[in-house]
């Protein structure tokens, strides 16, 4: 498992593109902080949001 130490979006791009098993570029996802929980970010990317933890893991939300 990856874990996150900084929210660069390139490094947020690469975990997105190993769970969704395509290419993702950093321009394509929209990343923001998630009030909820310390060190975790929400990601934005076509028409589907993600949640990435602190750990490194990514889960799809359901908003």
């Amino acid at each position: 498992m990856d874990i996150v130490y900084a929210a660069e979006k390139p490094s947020i791009a690469t975990l997105l593109s190993k769970h969704v098993n395509r290419s993702v570029r950093p321009d394509e996802i929209k990343v923001s902080e998630n009030p909820d929980e310390t060190g975790s970010f929400f990601i934005g990317f076509d028409l589907e949001h993600y949640v990435l933890s602190p750990s490194g893991r990514i889960v799809r939300d359901s908003l």
